[in-house]
C-alpha cells in the first residue's frame, strides 16, 4: 500500500551521548524542536530562502529536531539535497531522513537530525490505499542512560485518514519492536478539530501536551488559527515539560508553519 518510501541513515562514530545539565544535578533537560518548514519557502513570500529555516532553528538551540516537508532535489529549491545542508548548517550529525513523496528524481519527506547518536531508526509507511504517500519516523535515543523513543510524522489531510494513521503506527510491529518506557510524537498533525487525542491516543495512554489549542496555535505562521503541528507523550509522570511555540518576526516569514520547541526533564533513574 506504501510506495515511494526510500531511507537513508547517517551516523558519525564514537561520539558520546549528550548531557544537558539543568541547575538540578538529578535531572537532565533535552531540547527538542518540531517543525513543517515547507521546503523553506516562505509562506506569505513563497520565497525559497534555506537559511531563513535554518536561523529559526539555531535561534531555539534545539539538541534534536523533527522536520517535515524537507526537500531532495526538487526544481523549485535548486536541487538542494536540504536533508544534509539543514543538519550540517546546525551541526546535528545524526540524522535519518524518509522521503515520502516522490516529485521526478526528488521529492520530499521527513528528517530527524541529532545532537545525540540514534541508536536506531526506521520508517513506518503510514499510506492508507488512495491518498497521498505518508509515513513516520521512529528514532531511538539514549539520554543518561534513559531510552527514548522518538516519532516524527506528518499526517493526511482527511480525519478518518489521520484516525487509521494513528492507529496503525501504534499498533505496528516495527513500532512495537522498539518499545521504550517512554515516547515522544510529533510534527504536523493536521487535526484541524483536535479528535486524535480522544480516539487512538487515549486508548493507548498517550498524553497530550501541546493543549489547550489555543496557546498552541502554528498554521498559518503569519496569523495562526489552527494548531496543526502537536506533541504526545507515552511514559512516567515525573517526567516534566514545556512547551511553546516560537513566534518570532523571522519564524512567521520562513515558512507556513511555526515550530514547536519542547523541553524535557527527565529525571536520574
Amino acid at each position: 500500500m506504501c510506495l515511494g518510501l526510500v531511507t537513508t541513515i547517517s551516523n558519525l562514530p564514537n561520539s558520546p551521548v549528550l548531557t544537558v545539565m539543568t541547575s538540578d544535578t538529578h535531572h537532565h533537560q533535552l531540547r527538542l524542536l518540531s517543525y513543517n518548514i515547507h521546503k523553506g519557502i516562505g509562506g506569505r513570500d513563497r520565497r525559497y530562502r534555506l537559511q531563513r529555516i535554518i536561523d529559526v532553528i539555531a535561534h531555539e538551540d534545539p539538541d534534536i529536531i523533527c522536520l517535515q516537508e524537507v526537500d531532495f532535489n526538487v526544481k523549485r529549491t535548486r536541487f538542494d539535497d536540504q536533508s544534509h545542508l539543514i543538519p550540517s548548517a546546525l551541526n546535528l550529525p545524526y540524522q535519518h531522513f524518509q522521503l515520502n513523496h516522490r516529485i521526478a528524481a526528488g521529492g520530499y519527506g521527513n528528517l530527524i537530525a541529532s545532537r545525540i547518536p540514534l541508536i536506531e531508526a526506521r520508517s513506518i509507511p503510514l499510506t492508507l490505499r488512495g491518498r497521498k504517500v505518508r509515513g513516520a519516523i521512529v528514532a531511538r535515543v539514549v539520554v543518561n542512560h534513559h531510552n527514548l523513543r522518538l516519532v516524527n510524522w506528518h499526517l493526511g489531510l482527511v480525519e478518518a485518514e489521520r484516525q487509521w494513521q494513528v492507529r496503525h503506527l501504534l499498533e505496528h510491529h516495527r513500532f512495537r519492536a522498539m518499545a521504550t518506557p517512554q515516547t515522544l510524537i510529533l510534527g504536523d498533525y493536521n487535526d484541524w478539530r483536535n479528535q486524535l487525542g480522544t480516539g487512538p491516543f487515549a486508548v493507548h495512554q498517550y498524553r497530550h501536551l501541546t493543549t489547550p489549542p489555543s496557546r498552541f496555535r502554528t498554521f498559518p505562521a503569519w496569523l495562526p488559527l489552527g494548531s496543526l503541528d502537536k506533541v504526545y507523550w507515552q511514559g512516567p509522570d515525573s517526567a516534566a515539560f514545556h512547551a511553546r511555540v516560537v513566534r518570532t518576526k523571522l519564524a512567521q516569514q520562513a515558512s507556513d508553519h511555526l515550530p514547536l520547541v519542547i523541553d524535557l526533564t527527565i529525571p536520574n533513574s
